[in-house]
């Protein structure tokens, strides 16, 4: 069996495998190291071209699948920019793959919004409850609370779309890296229900947490969660966001006056899987081998 012609796109010679992230690279360590190069190149490439060459950066990523395809980063990478091209069937087939491979559910909001926009908010939904939030990292589970919250969003619920931000991460008294997207999501549900004066609270929340996050960015390591502590926001416009050395976990105390002078607080406990995969042209082997009964044609997105 062959695979459909690719043609791999062009790399600059000065990207190098070493602009890979070290923990990536350390699992191409199964692969030849002429082939570990090169994929490293073309994974690097697709991280540098994602945000704007989603296209482009595809392509890097089909490339990289070509010569890796039972690496899990490697089915990520091809997940993650299929979505952003939106093809969102080959995303989910991917993110499956990953999932299957590395047995980690860090993606699962992805594989979430990916059933979205194949257009099954239900399977959407069926498919965030499978899992124990409790078991998730906090900015995973956050993620999750947004894909959830936009499904029954697609759905007609609005009320049960606030109802999925209500996590523990939701706290009006600290600022976490996640805090922007979350405190914007709520604004969205919150302006669907009609309840503008809520929503314009929490849209000056996203705000204020996003300027401080820009502000500081770089000077943490990226392993660090960044906490910060709102002094003070003028009615007229936001000012004057510092950072803590708080404990990571705890959080800042931010000042009430700053976000919410008379809208009401809203907590609550949000806390309540065959695959089609690529046929694989790995260098370490002397032969192409499939990963299950079907071939996936990634070129074409055709399943034969």
């Amino acid at each position: 069996m062959v695979r459909s012609q690719h043609d791999d796109p062009d790399i600059p010679v000065s990207v190098t495998a070493n602009d890979l992230d070290r923990v990536a690279r350390n699992e191409l360590k199964t692969l030849t190291t002429d082939n570990a190069e090169r994929v490293a190149r073309h994974l690097a490439m697709a991280a540098m071209l994602i945000d704007d060459d989603p296209e482009l950066a595809h392509q890097h990523a089909l490339s990289a699948a070509r010569r890796a395809g039972r690496i899990g980063v490697v089915r990520e990478t091809l997940a993650i920019t299929a979505y952003e091209t939106g093809d969102y069937a080959l995303a989910l087939r991917e993110l499956r793959t990953h999932r299957r491979i590395t047995g980690s559910n860090d993606q699962l909001p992805l594989m979430v919004d990916s059933e979205r926009g194949v257009g099954r908010p239900e399977r959407a939904l069926e498919l965030g409850r499978s899992v124990d939030r409790a078991t998730l990292s906090p900015s995973v589970r956050v993620a999750l609370s947004i894909a959830m919250s936009g499904a029954r969003l697609d759905l007609g619920q609005p009320e049960l779309a606030l109802a999925e931000l209500q996590v523990p991460e939701l706290d009006p008294h600290r600022a976490f890296e996640w805090s922007p997207e979350l405190f914007a999501a709520q604004a969205e549900v919150l302006e669907e229900l009609k309840r503008a004066d809520e929503a314009s609270v929490w849209r000056k929340r996203a705000e204020v947490a996003s300027a401080a996050l820009a502000e500081r960015s770089g000077e943490y390591e990226a392993e660090t969660v960044e906490v910060f502590e709102i002094l003070e926001v003028d009615d007229e416009e936001d000012s004057a966001v510092e950072p803590t050395e708080a404990d990571d976990n705890r959080g800042a105390e931010l000042d009430d006056d700053v976000l919410l002078d008379d809208a009401t607080d809203i907590d609550g406990a949000g806390d309540d899987a065959a695959d089609n995969d690529m046929i694989e042209e790995d260098s370490t082997t002397a032969e192409s081998t499939t990963d299950e009964e079907t071939l996936y044609d990634a070129t074409a997105g055709q399943e034969k």
